[in-house]
């Protein structure tokens, strides 16, 4: 149960009851959409005057409308309630090492257009300057899109949340970049800069219609160019006291092993990356040296082998399974979760690796159950629904009560 602070707290006040009511009429909205107010009653429980009230107060916020009349079952056809994603839209924004994404969606993080995408680069004011650039010409666009109701930003690194800023990136080689005031001032809207996979993790709580447990734990990895966590507790974002929580990307598990991207050797990014992949196929020595390895075979090339029965490819795909897997369960011991989400290029290779990892879970955790830990792929580009994410969620929060 959550603790009553005795020093910051918030009164219940006579409309406590109802803002909550209300919140929770516009989560069963999104959820059940398209749906009457009959309907909403019966899930409610309450009587179809309360309902009258609240769904008033949702009409004036702008965040539902009322569509097509549905079926009649022995009166007047029931008005339809919908979330309105017609006239509200959001701007994502994912940077990663290699690539930086763009996508308008709807309220709902759907997609309203092709996603647009350009090399990161090395240089951060140059990548911003392009984002700005980008962010002008789909304003111009703006009439086609609605009102533009924020922009979330997903970004590999550390962030400061009060600020905006990027701390640090170990695998850009950036630290404390300002994402969040030059897309601030070229857009006029609030912009919400967040590391890329708690941004993820947050896509995956509030996915519309999906079956995510409802409470306890649940984390997702990113295995790309770096490996980072995201870990969500009862539907909130863990982060710790300086938004650091769910760091395992760089939790040591080799103290001989490569040069990490972050200065130290032999964390799981070092052992389980695309880079770490295709050095072990290689034979070469992953270490991270800042520069683009002058090495002539892909990710994609080792995929590509190891499907045609090459056993050097299959064996450097298994071992990164194994280092996966082993990562997980410390993931397990420590915030045992009840389900863990895995993305990124990873995903492309999970029918090759999957054995290896559930394995080396299982034999490395505590308990038998600890090992049955649900692990699922999720698509490549959860990365922009996340973004998408941090700027639509908070319309749908429980309201703030002590």
């Amino acid at each position: 149960m959550r603790r009553i602070s005795p020093t910051a707290f918030r009164i219940a006040r006579r409309g406590t009851f109802r803002e909550i009511n209300r919140q929770i009429a516009l989560n069963l909205i999104r959820a059940n959409q398209p749906i009457s107010r009959a309907d909403l009653a019966r899930l409610m429980g309450v009587r179809r005057g309360a309902i009258t009230r609240l769904v008033d107060d949702l009409l004036g916020t702008g965040l539902v409308v009322e569509g097509a009349k549905g079926e009649s079952k022995g009166g007047r056809k029931p008005m339809h309630l919908y979330i309105e994603t017609r006239h509200r839209c959001a701007m994502a924004v994912d940077i990663s090492a290699s690539l930086t994404s763009v996508l308008m969606t709807d309220l709902l993080g759907q997609p309203l257009m092709d996603v647009i995408e350009f090399p990161t680069g090395a240089q951060p004011d140059a990548l911003v300057d392009e984002l700005v650039a980008t962010v002008r010409r789909l304003r111009a666009q703006e009439p086609g899109f609605g009102e533009w109701f924020g922009v979330g930003v997903a970004v590999s690194g550390m962030v400061d949340l009060g600020s905006g800023r990027l701390q640090f990136s170990p695998t850009l080689g950036w630290r404390d970049v300002d994402l969040r005031g030059p897309l601030q001032a070229a857009t006029g809207v609030p912009v919400v800069v967040e590391n890329s996979c708690k941004a993820c993790v947050l896509a995956q709580v509030w996915a519309v219609r999906g079956d995510v447990p409802e409470d306890g734990p649940v984390a997702f990895v990113n295995v790309a160019d770096g490996v980072g966590v995201g870990i969500a507790v009862d539907g909130k974002l863990l982060r710790g006291t300086h938004n650091l929580a769910g760091e395992y990307g760089h939790v040591t598990m080799d103290l001989d092993g490569p040069l990490c991207s972050c200065g130290r050797r032999g964390c799981w990014e070092a052992l389980v990356s695309k880079r770490a992949t295709v050095a072990r196929y290689l034979g070469v020595d992953a270490s991270w040296t800042g520069t683009p390895e002058p090495w002539d075979t892909t990710m994609e090339q080792v995929l590509e082998r190891a499907r045609a029965g090459e056993e050097k490819a299959r064996e450097a795909l298994r071992e990164t399974g194994r280092l996966l897997g082993l990562g997980f369960a410390t993931i397990v011991k420590t915030v045992d979760p009840r389900r863990i989400y895995v993305g990124g290029d990873v995903t492309a290779a999970w029918d090759l690796v999957e054995a290896d990892v559930k394995q080396a879970l299982r034999e490395n955790t505590l308990i038998g159950e600890a090992a049955e830990t649900e692990i699922r792929a999720v698509p490549l580009g959860d990365r922009l629904r996340g973004a998408a994410a941090l700027v639509s969620s908070p319309a749908f929060a429980a309201p703030i009560v002590a």
